[in-house]
């Protein structure tokens, strides 16, 4: 039996599980639980597979390694051919939308807040979801991003492809990066950033050290890059260093999540501000999830590999929920913050 064939069994038997593959890689690797039980992470210290939401006040989920069954193969399916489906945008989102930005804009011009990520749930209606073809799809489709699907009865079923890691860390050294800025790859090589972009990919760039300073050493902040995520491009800084020996895993994941780069800054206003002003719960989106203290073989030593849940979608029965935002500074233009939610939507509308 193959891992999508596990994959298929499981959900079909209503029992936890999570599939991924990680960026750039030819594995897909999997957690698969025999009991629908729940269990939570306490410290960071537990290891297996976990599935965190945006507020750090709420729990975070965990398959623990002792209570799955692991399996890791080489990815290997078919080559899916598919049609990109045509759905319309709801004006009433787009007004209602467009109405917070300009609230947000308001606010950050009249206190200290310097950004604000907001964002916003559209809900679909699919009449021939396929589980295994859709997370196949996105498998196929962005090669170079976290690409996973993760079920519990108790929770839901999530799909998602982010290209944001949050954190790798193995024995004390650790690699994050800041990722903000966004623009549809027009197939060029000529990018030109805004300034706008540029000042939101620094806030979180600057973030990032400022956290980081206190419970490291050796940090290391790289030059800014341009990826490419799907049809999307996005600024990236990546950042290294060595965690202090009086700091653990629980301190640098609490320092990083929720990034400038979901959130805002200052972060605990902005994140106060989302709470109260957004129109859904996030929940997982936003959130964090990975592989938490694994070793995979006796040689190997325990490492931890956490991205940011971008890119994703939550399924229940034939309604799909998409999750997209941005981030919102002093200089934001409404409309072109609706153009570009609408321009990640289509990343995950391709699949579908």
């Amino acid at each position: 039996m193959n891992i999508f064939e596990k994959i298929t069994n499981s959900y079909h038997k209503k029992t936890p599980f999570v599939a991924y593959r990680k960026p750039n890689e030819a594995v897909i690797s999997g957690f698969f639980m025999d009991n629908d039980s729940l269990f939570f992470v306490d410290d960071f210290s537990e290891k297996g597979f976990v599935f965190a939401p945006f507020d750090n006040q709420q729990k975070a989920i965990l398959f623990p390694i002792n209570n799955s069954e692991f399996i890791s193969e080489d990815l290997s399916f078919d080559a899916i051919k598919f049609k990109e489906k045509d759905f319309c945008n709801n004006d009433s989102s787009q007004e209602q939308h467009i109405k917070l930005v300009d609230k947000t804009i308001e606010v950050i011009s009249n206190n200290d807040l310097k950004k604000v990520v907001i964002s916003r749930k559209e809900d679909l209606e699919i009449s021939d979801f396929n589980l295994i073809k859709t997370y196949q799809k996105l498998l196929q489709t962005y090669q170079n991003a976290f690409v996973y699907v993760w079920f519990h009865p108790k929770i839901g079923l999530w799909l998602g492809a982010t290209p944001e890691t949050l954190l790798n860390i193995e024995n004390n050294t650790f690699k994050t990066m800041s990722l903000a800025g966004t623009q549809v790859y027009e197939n060029t090589k000529n990018i030109v950033w805004k300034s706008k972009e540029l000042e939101e990919q620094q806030l979180v760039t600057d973030f990032i050290e400022s956290q980081l300073t206190g419970i490291s050493s050796n940090l290391k902040i790289d030059k800014k890059e341009t990826i490419k995520a799907g049809s999307l491009l996005h600024l990236r800084t990546k950042v290294t260093g060595e965690l202090n020996e009086n700091s653990t895993l629980k301190t640098l994941i609490r320092a990083l999540h929720p990034t400038p780069a979901v959130c805002g800054l200052p972060r605990g206003n902005a994140k106060k501000f989302i709470l109260a002003n957004e129109f859904y719960s996030r929940s997982f989106y936003t959130g964090f999830l990975g592989e938490l203290n694994l070793q995979k073989n006796k040689i190997e030593t325990e490492n931890s590999s956490l991205f940011v849940n971008l890119r994703c979608m939550n399924i229940l029965d034939d309604n799909v929920s998409l999750f997209v935002g941005g981030g919102i500074t002093k200089d934001s233009n409404p409309k072109n913050e609706w153009e570009e939610t609408v321009s990640k939507s289509k990343v995950m509308k391709r699949v579908l």
